[in-house]
């Protein structure tokens, strides 16, 4: 069995900080292409914008012209950060005994040290005239700073407004007026052997086309949360992460993300994020400053292979479906378990959407908010049902979920000095340097107060803090558990509850 390897598209550049451009050997052209068909005129039911014109060719100048000055160039840089070790004295033994000090077992210093900054690129898409653009998670969700590059060359500085890793997606933007919005089609509508182009920087080669087909549709990976990627053969390589895939009338109807390969470089296809889900993610960041994700509250698998595995067990399956999701649980206190649903029963529609796979089903299931009304049909021994559902957030909830301003706590927080680690006999700890009117301050903590541990996560730099915190606001019950110190060596704890 050929052995492949998944690799995010850019990942490298950004944990090595490498500006090498990667060379490549062309081994075909466009003329290679085979025609799409050998009549020579266009079937009547055809669109007349994608009509092939004499020769059986698909004339895709004009979708690349379009979409060409949609697509920006983004250069990231992540600040490195500056970190206390401990060192180990290596001479610390001998020279204690040989001036006469003793044998100090090897003294330990503390000393700071800076990591280098990290750069990297990729691309994003315009798809508003004032500013939005929209990219990959992993392009922009660690950047410390943010330079974008339109196709008329002009720089600007670009600000995150809100990032998903569940789907890999973010949206940024840049105080510019008057840009060349892209067209967003409906990636629904997109068929197998369809042709697309995939628009990008890869290698850092700017404003980059490459053409292909689309090869599959509702493909999963288990890279992300949430995915229903299009697949297509379209050359994507390092640097194309972001960047638009589009049709043959220059709509968007993909964001790339992924390539699928042995050597980390391009070898036969590449994922594309559909615009189904982006346009429900993009339009939640825009409004709320996070995803409002819906949760039906099931687990399961494709149909496919639940069979499959029952068959490896020596079992005789049969559901009366080779097709569907098969629910292996249901999540307590859930929209599924409210609705009725149970482990064994088979997922066949979903608002009016047929479902052959689970990612299909995610796919249709990211496009609704808590709240929203589906129907859906399923299979329970070989009889068909129908019922309503209620779709609800993380939380159990319908209600809109919104994300925490971290300056709500009202504390300013740095890890703990080496004199503090000595004289109260820790070594991690984040110490309040300054506080004022908000969470923190009203269940008790002031300045010099050392948080040690919230929900259960130690506390060892900044960043702990506000993952804890931001973890809790998803969570059902929304609430910071806190173990800290006062400088005095005295334990306290509190008790935040967001909602408040």
């Amino acid at each position: 069995m050929k052995q492949t390897t998944k690799n995010w598209l850019g990942a490298a550049l950004l944990i090595l900080g490498s500006s090498a451009v990667t060379g490549a050997v062309v081994r075909g052209t466009a003329s290679n292409r085979q025609p799409l068909s050998s009549e020579p005129a266009a079937s009547a039911a055809a669109p007349a914008a994608s009509a092939a014109p004499v020769g059986g060719y698909v004339d895709l100048t004009s979708a690349a012209e379009s979409a060409v000055g949609s697509v920006v160039y983004i250069k990231v840089t992540q600040t490195g950060k500056t970190q206390r070790v401990q060192i180990q004295d290596p001479l610390s033994d001998f020279f204690g005994d040989f001036f006469g000090f003793g044998g100090r077992g090897g003294q330990f210093q503390q000393r700071e040290y800076k990591q280098p900054d990290r750069h990297a690129a990729g691309s994003g898409v315009i798809i508003s005239n004032d500013g939005y653009i929209v990219t990959n998670n992993h392009v922009v969700g660690e950047a410390d700073e943010i330079e974008v590059k339109l196709n008329d060359n002009r720089e600007f500085k670009g600000r995150i407004i809100g990032c998903d890793a569940t789907t890999d997606l973010a949206l940024i933007k840049i105080d510019a007026k008057d840009l060349p919005a892209i067209k967003i089609g409906n990636s629904d509508d997109l068929k197998l052997g369809q042709w697309v182009l995939a628009v990008g920087n890869p290698f850092n080669l700017t404003s980059t086309v490459t053409a292909g087909i689309v090869s599959a549709k509702a493909r999963t990976l288990g890279a992300n949360g949430i995915e229903s990627f299009i697949q297509t053969d379209a050359a994507i390589n390092s640097g194309n992460s972001g960047g638009a895939l589009v049709n043959e009338h220059g709509e968007l109807v993909g964001i790339n993300a992924m390539l699928y390969s042995q050597t980390g470089s391009y070898s036969g296809y590449g994922f594309a994020i559909p615009t189904s889900i982006m346009n429900k993610v993009v339009g939640d960041l825009k409004v709320y400053g996070t995803v409002q994700r819906a949760i039906l509250g099931v687990q399961g698998m494709d149909v496919s292979n639940w069979i499959d595995s029952e068959k490896a067990k020596g079992n005789d399956p049969d559901l009366d479906v080779v097709e569907g999701v098969y629910v292996d649980k249901v999540t307590d206190a859930s929209a599924a378990e409210e609705a009725g649903l149970e482990k064994g029963d088979v997922v066949t529609e979903f608002d009016g959407k047929h479902i052959t796979k689970m990612s299909e089903l995610q796919e249709a299931i990211a496009q609704h908010r808590p709240g929203d009304k589906v129907s859906i049909t399923y299979k329970r021994g070989k009889k068909e049902h129908k019922i309503n559902v209620t779709l609800r957030n993380t939380q159990g909830t319908t209600k809109v979920m919104e994300e925490v301003d971290l300056d709500q706590m009202g504390v300013a927080l740095k890890p703990i000095s080496e004199e503090e680690q000595k004289s109260l006999g820790i070594n991690y700890g984040l110490t309040v340097t300054a506080i004022r009117n908000g969470k923190m301050k009203t269940a008790g903590a002031a300045k010099g107060t050392i948080i040690l541990q919230v929900n259960d996560q130690k506390m060892q730099t900044v960043e702990n803090w506000e993952e804890a915190v931001k973890s809790a606001n998803q969570s059902t019950d929304r609430t910071l558990w806190i173990k800290a110190i006062t400088p005095s060596g005295r334990k306290v704890s509190y008790v935040i509850e967001l909602d408040e």
